[in-house]
């Protein structure tokens, strides 16, 4: 179903009208800061992923309208205290779109996507208030795994990365090497360390074959919880736990698990 903008613009201005009201009227929204409502935008986030990991298009629909409820609270918050509303918002997300397109709404070429992203990347670090880093804008409190990619993605973005992507299997097996280096002294600060480097390095090779590393873990996350609870009930049935079952027992359900999916 598609909506004009004119019905769209409708519905934005009823949820400002309603956000409105709740502020002054409900007594929860009225004692709600920026600091009570960070824990659950970022709740909302993940849902709004779990939503999209499974293409559940009515959930992921009603989770961008939680976060767009979110967005919303907090430019009223912001309007209260005199420092932006949300046309402010919006005004600064539409300069940001059009200074970094300057092939769309400038006279720049490009010829690729990858051209696009590098020029992206060029303009945040000439940008007044932008990024002088290349990093800095990965921030802090991202899942590990989400924040090694994003950092080895902003560093391809200048050229920082392998001349041919079969190539990073050698650092895969240099980490691996060093980490089974580091087992065999035992040493567990060390063998951490290795650890990370060897992940560091997987997360790299996905990057550069388009594997989304997350997606790729979360997959096998839910395979693992499949299979488990299969083995867990196929147990039960059988009137057994599984601390009474022996690894060969276990191992037999378990592929049976795998030819039943």
């Amino acid at each position: 179903m598609k909506h004009t903008r004119e019905t769209q613009m409708q519905a934005f201005g009823r949820l400002l009208d309603i956000l409105d009201e709740l502020r002054q009227k409900c007594p929860w929204d009225k004692i709600q800061t920026n600091e009570t409502l960070r824990p659950l935008t970022i709740e909302e986030t993940y849902e709004l992923s779990e939503a999209i990991l499974h293409q559940n298009y009515p959930e992921i629909c009603k989770e961008l309208g939680d976060l767009l409820m979110h967005i919303v609270f907090y430019s009223c918050i912001g309007s209260e205290q005199s420092r932006f509303d949300i046309q402010d918002v919006c005004e600064q997300v539409n300069q940001k779109l059009i200074y970094r397109h300057p092939h769309i709404f400038g006279d720049v070429e490009v010829s690729s996507a990858k051209e696009v992203e590098q020029n992206w990347e060029k303009l945040k670090l000439k940008e007044k208030d932008g990024n002088r880093s290349v990093l800095s804008g990965v921030p802090e409190s991202l899942p590990s795994m989400i924040k090694a990619f994003r950092m080895q993605d902003k560093a391809r973005g200048v050229g920082f990365d392998w001349d041919k992507k079969e190539q990073v299997w050698d650092k895969v097996q240099e980490e691996y090497t060093e980490l089974m280096t580091e087992i065999e002294s035992m040493d567990n600060d060390k063998m951490e360390d290795e650890f990370g480097d060897l992940f560091f390095s997987l997360i790299n090779a996905a990057r550069l074959y388009n594997i989304n590393p997350d997606n790729a873990l979360e997959r096998t996350n839910a395979k693992f919880k499949k299979r488990f609870n299969y083995l867990e009930e196929k147990t039960l049935k059988q009137g057994r736990s599984l601390k009474s079952m022996t690894l060969v027992e276990m191992d037999e359900i378990w592929n049976q698990s795998k030819k039943d999916e």
